[in-house]
């Protein structure tokens, strides 16, 4: 993939959430299709293109709940300011299901673009919550972890009722006096007393109706281990005016070429720096647990030369290079990495590995007692201090098993946790897929 700067605007900053932005617009192919504009956005932890699109009812996410009510399963990822993004009314005490009642605009719930006004929650993390109290579920979805999966059912009967309440309603009114006044509205007894299927929208009318343009995700490349290369890649050929991202497991952004030198330049340094300065807070927390004459004096990617005889030219393979100690060591992917945790009281080692996810191993023969990937943790919580709890689903019963464990050094274990995850979720984004094939 070919990003030229010709068109570039100049790189601009901005603070969203006490976080700094950096951004600029450019124009993006594959080195064969004709570019297309897309905006490059950099924090400190991610560089991101986007794609400016016109959304419509036919292609908006939010274009109204489902047609038919079937059962539904979505993940929500917590945002540290809004947490999920929306509202419930209902429960067990008045008879009526668990209710979605609003959704708050550019919160978790609403990115999803799959949860509407009028969805009834049945499982929270696979687990049953039709029998809760209110009070309940609203602690159960407090409680449930950073990566929440919900299973949901569109009631359409409540949802035009639940539509009107949010003009009127403010965040923390009364839920008794909603249930009653919603069991008491002609429109929904109607509706139940007839099994009509009203099919109001269960969004604003004018995100239903008139077309809008939204900045949508292409590719997201993590800067934790990754490098900055201007290198054509597999050759010690340079390109001129233009360098690429690359992160775990080969992730990219593709390549970013800007025929203005000083906007290249300006780029090159931005995001240099931001990769250093995660490696070397990385580098700072595996050191926790190393004596001083074994700890890490350097770590990232190298490129080492392959010989081979039937070939005339050099070709050559991303190596990630780590200086520990006494020893040099060179890995095709950053090494796994193993904390010392305890599991039911027993001592035992958590590996995080970039192929096979999580495992424990307990004894001494290091036998594996359990072993989930990466795509099976459905949530995780811990207490700020040594206890962490991590929720797997089952591939075959669907069931949510929660793992619960100890490590003395935990922040330094979620922040592995986080940088693993995230740059595993990227490396195999199917938007970034799709754009390839299609341009």
């Amino acid at each position: 993939m070919k990003i030229n700067a010709k068109m570039a605007t100049p790189i601009e900053e901005k603070i969203d959430h006490n976080l700094k932005i950096r951004t600029g617009m450019v124009n993006v192919s594959d080195g064969k299709s004709k570019p297309e504009p897309l905006r490059l956005n950099l924090t400190m932890e991610l560089v991101t293109l986007q794609r400016l699109e016109v959304v419509t009812p036919t292609n908006a996410q939010h274009n109204g709940p489902p047609m038919e009510s079937k059962e539904r399963m979505v993940q929500i990822t917590r945002q540290k300011e809004g947490g999920l993004g929306l509202s419930i009314k209902g429960g067990a005490e008045h008879k009526l299901p668990i209710l979605i009642s609003r959704i708050y605009k550019d919160q978790a719930a609403d990115i999803t673009g799959q949860l509407f006004v009028g969805d009834a929650i049945i499982k929270v993390n696979g687990e049953y919550i039709t029998a809760c109290p209110h009070d309940d579920a609203v602690n159960i979805l407090r409680n449930a972890g950073d990566i929440v999966v919900l299973t949901v059912k569109h009631y359409r009967a409540a949802t035009p009722f639940l539509q009107k309440q949010l003009a009127k309603e403010t965040p923390d009114s009364d839920n008794d006096a909603t249930c009653a006044e919603l069991k008491a509205d002609e429109g929904y007894k109607s509706s139940v007393d007839n099994g009509t299927i009203s099919r109001s929208c269960s969004r604003p009318m004018s995100i239903c109706s008139e077309p809008e343009k939204k900045w949508v995700e292409v590719v997201a490349v993590p800067l934790m281990m990754a490098y900055v290369t201007r290198y054509i890649y597999g050759t010690d050929k340079l390109r001129p005016n233009a360098f690429e991202v690359r992160g775990l497991n080969g992730a990219s952004t593709g390549i970013i070429h800007c025929d203005d030198l000083a906007i290249l330049s300006q780029w090159l340094k931005l995001i240099t720096d931001n990769v250093v300065g995660l490696t070397h807070l990385q580098m700072k927390l595996y050191n926790r647990n190393f004596a001083v004459g074994e700890r890490i004096e350097y770590m990232g990617w190298v490129n080492e030369g392959v010989i081979n005889n039937n070939i005339s030219w050099q070709s050559y393979k991303p190596r990630f290079l780590v200086l520990k100690g006494t020893e040099v060591m060179l890995f095709e992917t950053p090494p796994r990495k193993t904390f010392a945790v305890s599991h039911h009281g027993k001592s035992g080692g958590l590996t995080l590995d970039w192929q096979s996810g999580f495992s424990l191993a307990e004894g001494a023969d290091s036998a594996i007692v359990w072993h989930y990937k990466f795509s099976q943790l459905r949530g995780s919580s811990d207490d700020g201090k040594s206890k962490l709890k991590l929720h797997f689903q089952d591939h075959e019963t669907r069931a949510i098993e929660t793992k619960e464990l100890e490590c003395q050094v935990l922040q330094s274990l979620l922040f592995c946790m986080h940088a693993f995850l995230t740059a595993k979720v990227a490396s195999v984004d199917p938007a970034f897929l799709s754009s390839i094939q299609q341009t």
